[in-house]
């Protein structure tokens, strides 16, 4: 009868999140001007007020989404919660990983938004604009994907980037491979082969000059063991080693995220329900589609809250 908390990745940021329980909790109120702070910025402005088109850039969504992340497990900490007594593992999608071992103390909330801001800059840099791009496929075999992705590459750069679960795969590289590698897909019988409004192509080997500058960011901060185990994105396997989890996300930047694996590795671990914190409700979603008997529960107001609490008692 295990527990996970989960933790959301980009696509889940909207403008004004957070804000009820920074209203509600003066602890959850310090994480964002703790964020604010390491950055050297109003990110809590441009968090609650927008414009949306400023906070969904990846190098303010990052860090953002990690504010609201810490700001709901403060909320519950207030009222007496405990991860290290209730909570088996922790798992986040994508830059989720960050807030999900900020929340286990791996780093300080601090270094999470520096780590998120360099790594959101650094993903930017990685591949001028235009010459990447990313696409969802839905409702075809990961295998045909995968052959998809090998005939478009012809010696570029065409992967899949993201494994969602309920039949979505993300596929991201160089732009013309990818457009191709669509094609194919709906050729092969994909029932919807979509180009995503993204910024670089993320989790794929061109992001690999964003893997270089992560290694060396994390080189630069004081880690501790986490107070539970992160099951990491390239893995599908707990660790609290502080120097595996760096080695891990680094590996991440170009490796794929492997989120219907990992919920399915809980579903295989005794864990029963799964706990979204921070922004949206992608993750639990996501979770129903891949294992109808793992139950979910979104953690991101201070309503939220009370109700997370009366469960977790």
């Amino acid at each position: 009868m295990a527990i996970a908390f989960t933790f959301p990745g980009q696509g889940s940021q909207a403008v004004g999140m957070g804000r009820d329980l920074a209203d509600a909790f003066p602890e959850a109120r310090r994480i964002f001007e703790e964020v604010d702070d390491a950055l050297g910025e109003n990110l809590s402005k441009l968090i609650w007020e927008g414009p949306e088109e400023t906070l969904t850039l990846t190098a303010n969504a990052q860090p953002a989404l990690m504010a609201v992340s810490l700001a709901a497990i403060r909320a519950l900490e207030a009222r007496g919660f405990s991860l290290k007594d209730k909570i088996a593992y922790v798992a986040g999608h994508s830059l989720g990983e960050y807030s999900a071992l900020a929340a286990a103390g791996f780093v300080s909330v601090g270094d999470a938004a520096r780590l998120l801001r360099i790594r959101g800059n650094a993903m930017q840099a990685a591949v001028p604009a235009g010459e990447g791009a990313m696409a969802a496929i839905i409702g075809l075999e990961q295998a045909d994907v995968e052959a998809a992705c090998a005939e478009a590459a012809t010696g570029s750069v065409c992967q899949i980037a993201n494994d969602n679960g309920g039949g979505q795969l993300v596929i991201s590289g160089a732009r013309a491979a990818v457009e191709l590698a669509a094609k194919l897909c709906t050729d092969k019988g994909a029932k919807r082969a979509l180009m995503l409004q993204v910024s670089a192509p993320f989790h794929s080997a061109l992001m690999a000059p964003a893997a270089d500058v992560m290694r060396e960011a994390l080189a630069g901060v004081t880690t501790h063991a986490p107070a539970v185990p992160v099951v990491s994105n390239v893995s599908v396997s707990p660790t609290s080693d502080p120097d595996e989890i760096a080695r891990r996300l680094v590996l991440q930047v170009t490796g794929r995220v492997r989120w219907r694996e990992t919920v399915e590795w809980f579903g295989q671990n005794g864990v029963t329900t799964l706990y979204e914190i921070g922004a949206g409700k992608v993750l639990s979603g996501l979770a129903r589609r891949i294992n109808r008997d793992i139950a979910t529960c979104a953690v991101g107001t201070s309503a939220d809250v009370d109700a997370a609490l009366a469960l977790l008692a």
